[in-house]
C-alpha cells in the first residue's frame, strides 16, 4: 500500500513533486488510524507555508490531526472536492483524497523527506 514514486514525512504525509510544484496528502497508514475523515479544513490558496508549519487540519469521528507543509512555499490550488466529501481522503488517499498543491522554489528542501522503503521501515518500527 505504499506507493513507489512518492515521498514521505514521518508524520504520515505524502508528497508528489514535478515541476517545482508539490501535491500533498495522507497515506493509507495515516487515514486508516484517522477513522473516517468527517471534515478537512484546506489551507487558503495563496497562503505562503514554512517548512514544517501547520498547514491545515483533518478531522474524524476519532481524532483531530494537523497537516504540515513539506517545504517552503505557496498554496496553488486545494482539493475543493473534499469539502463536500472528506471520505475521499479515506476512499482514495492517494488519488481524489489529495489535499493541496504548493509551489516549492526550493527543491533542496525535500531532500530529508523519507523514500517509499524508508518510509516502510518507519512503519514496521512504531508497529512494534
Amino acid at each position: 500500500m505504499i506507493p513507489t514514486d512518492l515521498l514521505y514525512t514521518d508524520q504520515h504525509e505524502w508528497v508528489k513533486f514535478a515541476d517545482g510544484v508539490a501535491a500533498v496528502g495522507i497515506t493509507h497508514h495515516a487515514q486508516n488510524a484517522l477513522g473516517d475523515i468527517t471534515f478537512v479544513e484546506l489551507p487558503e490558496e495563496g497562503a505562503e507555508l514554512a517548512k514544517g508549519a501547520e498547514a491545515c487540519v483533518i478531522e474524524s469521528a476519532k481524532a483531530a490531526a494537523s497537516i504540515y507543509a513539506p517545504a517552503d512555499g505557496t498554496v496553488t490550488e486545494t482539493n475543493g472536492a473534499l469539502e463536500d466529501d472528506p471520505a475521499a481522503v479515506n476512499a482514495d488517499p492517494y488519488g481524489a483524497g489529495w489535499i493541496y498543491k504548493m509551489s516549492v522554489p526550493d527543491a533542496s528542501q525535500l531532500a530529508d523527506l523519507l523514500t517509499p522503503e524508508q518510509y516502510d521501515a518507519l512503519l514496521a518500527e512504531e508497529q512494534d
